[in-house]
């Protein structure tokens, strides 16, 4: 029974793995082409992006609760509902997202002051986003849906989708920022159009295959008149989504306080974390994939009633889990030499990112087991609520004030502060673990 477990998670979490390592792709070429303008280029952008980080909170926040419902629906075989649930999930995502665009196009000074007092890095930042702002409510259209297509069976569709984008995106970066061919050398606001046009290709990619019906349709009247849909199922969703909305939300808040963190110790410290994180990323690709994998099958399974079952995969799941954070620590002990070759950083910038990769390299192995179960298994049976009080906790009452006192009174070293806020992943697995083993997760919230 495993075998065939295991065999159908692979079928899922290989177009996840390779899409969520083709969206760090992203980051990367920016840093990289980027880093061949100048230094300050590269961290202005860096800091800039964190606002697309703060929207894909909520958006994944929503998208997160729709899997959380739609899986065991899905697995129930009512596809109604799970059209529904779609049309509920894209209503909140363009909300946000709208709201998101005209902050950023009309006050990207402001939001630029939020992460760093750099003059330089402010208005480099502001450029870029008042360029890159309608991607945020044109990005949310094609978010939902790929969330949908991989909890319907169809991850290899949103992979190939999220890749083709994603090499456009790479290509534009490079003749937009450098001026190659016949496009115009544009710099930071260069990196900021391409990727608008990358979300433009999503969007329209996906409305031509809702138009062809290769994917779940979106029913305009219920995401349009909220009194169209289902008042229980509203309720629903709101219930498993709120404490993932406060979980995103908690979590990301605390990642991005690391950014405010750095932004104020240099740009040495936001060169060379900028690109750890991006490393980072790239490897932890497979982490994240093998979480959502996880929740969309233990999620059918539930929803089949198949609890015992879900049980049993769980602990196999959470075992597997370990193994891939520790094969992924290795990785980037053995990618760290190259990376120091190739990267354009010098002095204290390059010793900056040789410690923080060492860093990454054990952080990922916490991040690989709580990321399996806090955002695969406890969703999965709507357990929701504990993976935001973890977090939440960890981050803000442990982590984030240590490392502002570390950072803004003690005045300790950068790389001292950098280990402090990688410590909130190990701070909390004791707690987790033992959350796991009570297996409230283990039960069918279909009604």
């Amino acid at each position: 029974m495993m075998k065939d477990i295991y065999k159908k998670l692979f079928k899922i979490v290989m177009p996840i793995s390779f899409q969520y390592l083709m969206m760090s792709l992203v980051s990367a070429s920016d840093a990289f082409m980027l880093g061949f303008l100048d230094k300050d280029s590269l961290s202005s952008v860096s800091l800039a992006t964190q606002i697309a980080f703060v929207y894909s909170l909520f958006f994944g926040a929503f998208i997160g609760g729709c899997a959380v419902i739609a899986a065991q629906y899905w697995g129930k075989g009512d596809h109604k509902t799970v059209e529904e649930v779609l049309a509920v999930t894209m209503r909140y995502t363009l909300l946000v997202g709208l709201i998101f665009t005209i902050a950023a196009y009309f006050v990207p000074t402001a939001i630029m002051r939020i992460f760093t007092n750099d003059p330089i890095l402010i208005e480099g930042g502001a450029r870029y986003l008042k360029m890159v702002s309608v991607s945020y409510v044109i990005g949310g259209f094609a978010q939902v849906y790929f969330g949908i297509l991989k909890i319907c069976d169809r991850a290899g569709l949103s992979s190939l989708i999220g890749s083709l984008s994603v090499i456009l995106n790479i290509l534009l970066n490079a003749c937009l920022i450098f001026g190659l061919w016949i496009f115009p050398k544009m710099g930071i606001e260069g990196a900021a159009l391409a990727t608008v046009i990358a979300r433009v290709f999503e969007t329209v990619f996906m409305i031509v295959l809702v138009a062809l019906k290769k994917c779940t349709p979106l029913n305009l009247r219920k995401m349009f008149l909220p009194f169209a849909c289902s008042k229980v199922l509203h309720k629903d969703y709101w219930h498993y989504t709120i404490p993932v909305l406060f979980n995103q939300l908690g979590w990301g808040g605390g990642v991005t306080m690391y950014s405010v963190i750095m932004g104020r110790l240099g740009s040495d410290a936001v060169a060379a974390n900028a690109i750890a994180s991006i490393v980072r990323s790239m490897v932890a690709s497979f982490c994240w994939g093998i979480a959502t994998g996880v929740g969309i099958i233990l999620g059918q399974m539930l929803g089949r009633n198949e609890l015992e079952d879900a049980k049993k995969a769980g602990g196999s799941f959470v075992r597997f889990s370990i193994a891939i954070g520790v094969i992924s620590g290795v990785i980037i002990l053995l990618i760290t030499p190259i990376l120091l070759k190739v990267v354009n950083l010098e002095g204290t910038a390059h010793l900056y990112l040789k410690i923080m990769m060492f860093y990454a390299s054990y952080y990922i192995i916490g991040n690989s087991l709580n990321s399996t179960i806090i955002s695969g298994i406890f969703p999965s049976g709507g357990d929701t609520k504990f993976g935001m009080w973890c977090d939440i906790i960890t981050l803000w009452v442990v982590v984030v004030p240590m490392g502002m006192i570390a950072a803004f009174v003690l005045k300790l070293p950068v790389l001292v502060v950098a280990f402090i806020l990688t410590l909130d992943e190990f701070v909390k697995i004791p707690v987790v673990y033992h959350h796991y083993m009570k297996y409230k997760w283990v039960r069918n919230i279909t009604r």
